[in-house]
């Protein structure tokens, strides 16, 4: 069996920026207080009319440019969001339309955080099985649009964003090697859009009562966030018999202190994790590939390195995959 490795990287925000300062207009909070317990004091807001697809195909275009493929040569496409344009067609089909990748096949995969760590190890499992060759992966989401912005314990901590990486075959070894994934629906309720499913279709009422917005139970989230993210990378370290020192960790970028909590208890030194949620905040599957972006421009990511991507995320999920950086 073929191996699979990661051969491009691109990553889109939109222009438009929210900052802690205007956040101090909109709810009772203040700049200390928002950096002091997320480490956020940015955030990129797509205009009206930019919806989740426009991100992924500008990620999208920009890998497929990095690579010098035409767009039919992509096989797949993986679109990891809990935003999606509409609930269906999927965001996946019209990516696939605006790009022109003719002949292409995909679907949308909801594992909000973890989102674009389960597509890339879906991806690794079709490239690795002979039956796709060139597998476009994107984590992008608009979550400016699922915001209740007199809630500040959540609309502090989010922004929008896109992200795409390809993968492709390889020589077993050289890119990617293992994952580890996880769910726990007993935490469902922990973090949640409740209305606008079938358990709550739209009405006058869930409208009146919000409930087309995000909602978390902070500290729940947090205690489980930093606990799963340490065993989840620990799991693969240990099957590979490695030391934290010789992985670079990209995590989820959801807050500050759930990252140096983690990496504290990994005993992994701060030079060697990606930390990029002051500029972005929280943009749920964009959030790791806008990091890898952000690695690559600053020198911290090279050809060779062993990459640890890991996350959690509502549901809860909870994921980490090990790749050898191809480029």
């Amino acid at each position: 069996m073929p191996g699979a490795m990661i051969t491009a990287l691109g990553a889109y925000a939109p222009p438009g920026l929210l900052t802690n300062a205007d956040l101090e207009k909109m709810v009772d909070t203040s700049d200390d207080w928002i950096v002091s317990r997320t480490g956020i004091s940015t955030r990129h807001i797509a205009p009206p009319e930019m919806a989740t697809s426009d991100m992924a195909v500008e990620a999208a275009r920009l890998v497929i440019k990095q690579r010098g493929i035409a767009p039919e040569d992509i096989e797949a496409v993986i679109v990891c969001t809990v935003t999606p344009d509409m609930l269906f067609p999927s965001t996946a089909c019209l990516v696939q339309d605006r790009l022109g990748a003719k002949g292409a096949w995909g679907f949308d995969l909801v594992a909000a955080c973890s989102g674009f760590v389960y597509g890339l190890t879906t991806a690794a499992n079709l490239v690795m099985t002979g039956s796709q060759k060139k597998v476009l992966v994107i984590g992008a989401d608009t979550m400016s649009r699922i915001l209740n912005y007199t809630d500040r314990s959540t609309c502090i901590l989010f922004g929008d964003g896109a992200g795409a990486m390809l993968v492709e075959p390889c020589a077993n070894g050289d890119g990617f090697l293992g994952a580890h994934n996880e769910i726990d629906g007993s935490g469902g309720d922990f973090l949640k859009m409740p209305a606008g499913g079938s358990r709550l279709p739209a009405s006058r009422e869930t409208v009146a009562q919000s409930l087309h917005s995000v909602h978390q139970e902070g500290q729940q989230v947090f205690k489980y966030a930093v606990r799963k993210m340490e065993e989840s990378c620990r799991v693969l370290l240990d099957r590979y018999g490695l030391k934290p020192s010789e992985v670079t960790l990209i995590p989820h970028q959801a807050n500050r202190r759930i990252i140096l909590a983690a990496a504290e208890k990994l005993g992994l030194d701060l030079d060697r994790v990606i930390i990029n949620i002051g500029e972005y905040g929280n943009t749920t599957a964009a959030t790791i590939p806008l990091a890898a972006a952000d690695a690559l421009a600053q020198g911290k990511l090279h050809k060779g390195d062993l990459v640890l991507f890991a996350a959690v995320g509502a549901g809860f999920t909870v994921g980490a995959s090990l790749w050898r950086w191809a480029y």
